[in-house]
């Protein structure tokens, strides 16, 4: 597997994370989701620096899966503009790499 990724997402709270968390695994649109807790955020958003106590997801996922992953992340997230972003795996054991792509096998061409 050529195209694996990890996706990270910052969300408001725990409740959040882990019902996005938990969506992405039972649809398969990932293989794992990590949810950390006790993330401070530091950003610029409307001219304002803001500081945040956040949770992060970490989700190992497959290039095909990816589209549906934002998707459902994006519609159920209750950010105007959440952070979605998707990085390569570019290298791994490669039965960790034959695990996400069989867990996300469903969303292959």
């Amino acid at each position: 597997m050529d195209n694996a990724l990890v996706v990270y997402c910052t969300c408001p709270d725990r409740d959040t994370a882990t019902a996005l968390a938990d969506r992405a695994v039972q649809d398969s649109l990932a293989a794992c989701v990590n949810v950390v807790a006790g993330v401070t955020s530091v950003y610029r958003w409307k001219g304002a620096i803001e500081h945040d106590n956040e949770v992060l997801l970490i989700a190992k996922t497959s290039g095909a899966a990816y589209p549906a992953l934002e998707a459902a992340w994006r519609d159920a997230h209750p950010y105007e503009l959440p952070e979605i972003i998707a990085v390569p795996i570019t290298k791994s054991l490669p039965g960790y790499l034959a695990w996400i792509e069989d867990t996300c096998a469903k969303h292959s061409a």
